[in-house]
């Protein structure tokens, strides 16, 4: 039952995921701001808003223009109905303290936003700042929950996660920025890491750091291998980054474990 719930929660929050860039985009209220079609501009009723099943009741296409719904809305909701689940899954702390239930309420609240900046980078080549901004605040929030969780939380436990989780991440990639005046690495990107290294500390930092890079090589080379892309092609960084954040956030603690296993002598 909790995973149907969370299927179905998902599935209506991909739904708000799609509302969500394009208002950002046309610099629309998106709390208030009353659904509409992107091609004909007709408000949508709440029978044009059901996740996913409206969109296969219509067709796939508009019911007052005609125009065709793009494939990319059915797919997010149920991509975000599958990334509430499996998080729920494979949650790595116990549902058995005020904690953990914190965090997963946190970690379904980046999914959501997280999802949005995958599809607004992929779309405009942006990370708003208007969506990562508000993920660095809760970042903090974030590491004081996990860190209590442990006996020997104090604040200079707390000051060191952030500072080298922050540096592992976000200054790599400041650095990268700095050096190449913008043109390998966003500001962007910088910002995001700043959330992901807050968030999960300085291994797990690290490991979003390498999962990352071998995300967006295996992405781009088959492009690069069919001339699609060049050495010069413009690629967003920021989904690699949040798939990678995903892979940690979940299996962080088993790959390192795993990794250790193989370089440490026994």
């Amino acid at each position: 039952m909790i995973m149907l719930a969370l299927a179905l929660l998902g599935l209506a929050f991909g739904s708000f995921v799609t509302a969500l860039t394009w208002r950002l985009h046309e610099k629309k209220d998106f709390v208030t701001g009353r659904s509409q079609c992107e091609s004909c501009g007709h408000q949508l009723s709440a029978l044009d808003l059901a996740p996913f099943f409206s969109w296969l009741f219509l067709r796939g296409r508009c019911r007052y223009c005609h125009k065709p719904i793009s494939l990319l809305n059915p797919v997010l909701e149920l991509s975000m109905a599958t990334l509430f689940v499996v998080s729920y899954i494979f949650w790595p702390f116990e549902f058995t303290s005020w904690q953990a239930m914190a965090l997963f309420g946190l970690w379904l609240l980046y999914t959501v936003m997280l999802v949005a900046l995958i599809v607004y980078d992929y779309k405009w080549m942006l990370l708003p700042d208007r969506l990562v901004f508000p993920l660095i605040s809760l970042a903090f929030i974030d590491a004081a929950i996990r860190l209590s969780l442990q006996p020997d939380f104090t604040l200079m436990a707390y000051m060191q996660h952030v500072l080298l989780g922050a540096i592992s991440l976000s200054g790599f990639y400041w650095l990268l920025h700095k050096i190449s005046r913008g043109k390998w690495v966003g500001y962007g990107d910088v910002k995001l890491g700043l959330f992901m290294g807050v968030v999960l500390g300085w291994q797990q930092a690290l490991l979003v750091l390498f999962m990352a890079n071998i995300i967006g090589l295996l992405a781009v080379m088959p492009g690069l291998a069919t001339g699609k892309l060049t050495a010069k092609s413009r690629i967003p960084f920021g989904p690699f980054l949040i798939a990678a954040f995903f892979i940690a956030g979940l299996f962080g603690t088993q790959l390192i474990d795993w990794y250790a296993s193989l370089i440490l002598p026994r």
